[in-house]
């Protein structure tokens, strides 16, 4: 390993389905090692948090030598899970993932009981779905009131794991406001946690973490692990935070991400209050706002048509009059939970390459709707604004010229990789040199990559789909 120019920082990325783990020079963002390792996740999407730690562990060794000589480190964690822990800090039962929807019928009645979709979203900063952790402690109450009765710490999974780097009990927890703000009992017109909301679903606040500020350490390393013992341990937060901070994005840029779901956000200064529920108030990690909204049905329903179709994901064609609204798993934006796919317009005209084009065109369709909602209040946010186009799908000519065409906006597509084990490391970096982390990755360029230019919108083909869609509506709205 070259000699760095700065302190070695370590990043860790813990997602639903492994644990990502960088080393990176803080002065320049250089990766100097990295490691992986998997976790195993249920059919009812429940996930053992102690194969969390050990995938940690293993990833930690794999970077070797340059993992033993990092000053500080952060944890990026996947988002809303339920973590509950005895008195000795063992898991009492395995952690509610994000993904874990059978929270459904508590989630209708908090929203119900507490003031319906605008109260929640005025106090809280959004409308709590099914993923959300004060929806599955409710669900664990009523279902698993052993567990819930036996359960002497409640963590999120970024959590957990810094308490486990740290060596803190179940009474020395920390957590930050990025993450906690996908909790559903931390309000965002507070900036704390919501009496009335921990004692409605039966939640002592005292088995809650404590809140860090940005720039506060959450402790240091102990003793043990393949890490220094001492260093820096910072506060952390959830992964969409962390992927903002890794792009070091200023308010106002728009993200649009491309994986199995699609995601939109940008950083804001305004404290979002979305009550359609569409739009999650997140906070960031730092001290503004995060806005993000997400589709269910993206790359993954799309390799699905190709697939169909017989054809390579790239293989599209131009023209025709073919729509397709590919909500293959129901669909989250616009809210059709219990919809199904639906294709129209097809003539014997139509080639298979034309209805690839147009489930490309219903999924981009949908996240820039999504996107119009995250940036709508945005006085900050210009039309010609680049969009930052990341995730699996971003390095697919298809998927970029099709939000290139549908969105008439210019696309940057990074080049940096891993980006919230990254903002991790960005968090550690700024922790260990008193600076703003969104800053720390700016510096290191972590956004560079190739630009497209913006091109005149297709008007025909968007008003395609806004037809299409009202007139389905009431098809799909059916069970």
């Amino acid at each position: 390993m070259a000699a760095p120019d700065g302190p070695l920082v370590v990043g860790v990325d813990s997602s639903t389905q492994s644990t990502k783990v960088l080393v990176v020079d803080a002065a320049t963002g250089t990766v100097v090692a990295r490691g992986q390792a998997p976790h195993v996740v249920t059919a009812e999407h429940d996930s053992d948090p102690e194969q969390w730690w050990q995938a940690l562990t293993r990833a930690l060794e794999a970077c070797g030598p340059a993992a033993r000589e990092a000053a500080a480190v952060a944890v990026a964690g996947q988002q809303h899970g339920l973590v509950t822990l005895d008195a000795d800090g063992r898991p009492v039962r395995n952690a509610l993932l994000w993904n874990d929807t059978r929270s459904a019928p508590q989630r209708d009645r908090l929203v119900a009981d507490l003031g319906g979709p605008k109260a929640w979203a005025d106090r809280i900063g959004s409308v709590p779905p099914a993923s959300f952790t004060v929806t599955k402690w409710a669900w664990l109450k009523e279902n698993e009131p052993d567990a819930a009765a036996a359960t002497r710490a409640v963590r999120l999974p970024h959590d957990y794991l810094t308490g486990r780097l740290t060596g803190q009990g179940v009474t020395g927890g920390t957590t930050d406001r990025g993450d906690a703000s996908g909790s559903g009992w931390w309000s965002s017109a507070s900036e704390g946690y919501d009496a009335e909301v921990l004692a409605h679903v039966g939640l002592d606040e005292a088995l809650l973490p404590r809140l860090v500020a940005a720039g506060e350490p959450a402790g240091t390393v102990a003793s043990g692990l393949p890490l220094p013992e001492g260093i820096l341990v910072a506060g952390g937060t959830g992964d969409n935070m962390a992927g903002a901070l890794g792009l070091g994005i200023e308010p106002g840029r728009p993200v649009l991400s491309l994986g199995t779901s699609g995601t939109v956000y940008a950083v804001s200064e305004h404290r979002p209050t979305d009550a359609t529920g569409i739009v999650a108030g997140f906070a960031d990690a730092r001290h503004r706002w995060l806005p993000l909204a997400c589709t269910l049905n993206c790359t993954l329903a799309v390799d699905r048509f190709a697939a169909l179709l017989g054809r390579d994901r790239e293989a599209v064609e131009p023209g025709g009059t073919a729509v397709v609204l590919p909500f293959l798993d129901g669909e989250r934006t616009p809210d059709l939970p219990y919809a199904t796919g639906l294709v129209h317009g097809l003539t014997h005209a139509t080639t298979p390459g034309q209805v690839l084009q147009a489930a490309y065109d219903g999924a981009v369709f949908a996240l820039l709707q999504a996107l119009d909602l995250v940036l709508g209040q945005e006085a900050e946010s210009a039309t010609d604004e680049p969009i930052l186009l990341i995730g699996g799908g971003a390095r697919g000519t298809a998927w970029r010229e099709t939000v290139r065409r549908l969105s008439g906006r210019p696309v940057q597509v990074p080049q940096a990789e891993e980006l919230v084990a990254l903002g991790a490391a960005a968090q550690a970096a700024g922790l260990l040199q008193g600076r703003d982390p969104a800053e720390v990755a700016r510096g290191w360029n972590t956004a560079a990559g190739p630009a497209y230019p913006g091109v005149a919108r297709d008007e025909e083909t968007v008003a395609r789909l806004a037809a299409a869609l009202t007139d389905a509506d009431a098809l799909l709205r059916r069970r």
